[in-house]
């Protein structure tokens, strides 16, 4: 009986480390995707499978708005619905993300700016990251002003198509609906102006 005990042992300290090991795992993507990779700083163009890469026809999805109705047509559109007349920028966000909320007056500001050329469109994805129910985005965007079109997405596969690694993260979409650049983390508005000029000047 001792060398059975003695035998158990070790194979419950293997549970408890993969147990661990798996939460730290888990800790750590969750975090990487509230944060992004040094959010403020950096941006990226997007890179990898045809659903996403840069001169691809962007992926559609549905988009429930919470707000701007009377500028995408509707309450419920499809994003490929919204191509033709001018480009588009999505915005994918969430209520809890802290560099959401520290891009959002910048966002506002160009929509103000740029609304004659450009579509702005946030869309939550705070159910799928984490980061705050519907009732959080509409919190947020009441709390800071912010009135340019937003709303959400029940399609979960949005985060694979677009390659959303980080929150938030801004897709730049031309007027043929082709992706034209990805942002990754949060904007300023002076990068912001400056992906949408070279969008608009191709």
């Amino acid at each position: 009986m001792t060398r059975n005990s003695t035998i158990d042992r070790p194979s419950g300290l293997n549970k408890s480390k993969l147990r661990f090991l798996l939460s730290l795992v888990l800790v750590l993507a969750v975090a990487a995707i509230a944060c992004g990779s040094n959010s403020s700083e950096r941006g990226s163009s997007i890179v990898g499978d045809e659903s996403s890469s840069s001169g691809n026809l962007a992926p559609d999805f549905v988009i429930t708005m919470f707000q701007g109705e009377d500028v995408v047509g509707g309450q419920e559109v499809s994003l490929h619905r919204l191509f033709g007349e001018k480009p588009v920028v999505i915005n994918f966000w969430a209520g809890l993300c802290p560099p959401c909320r520290a891009e959002m007056p910048d966002l506002q500001e160009f929509n103000q700016k740029f609304q004659s050329r450009t579509l702005l469109v946030g869309v939550d994805l705070g159910q799928f990251t984490g980061l705050g129910t519907e009732q959080d985005a509409r919190n947020l965007l009441a709390e800071l002003e912010a009135t340019y079109p937003a709303g959400s997405t029940s399609d979960p596969d949005v985060i694979r198509d677009y390659k959303v690694l980080g929150m938030p993260t801004t897709i730049f979409i031309d007027r043929d609906g082709k992706i034209f650049n990805k942002w990754t983390g949060a904007l300023n508005g002076a990068v912001l102006e400056e992906k949408t000029l070279e969008m608009l000047a191709q």
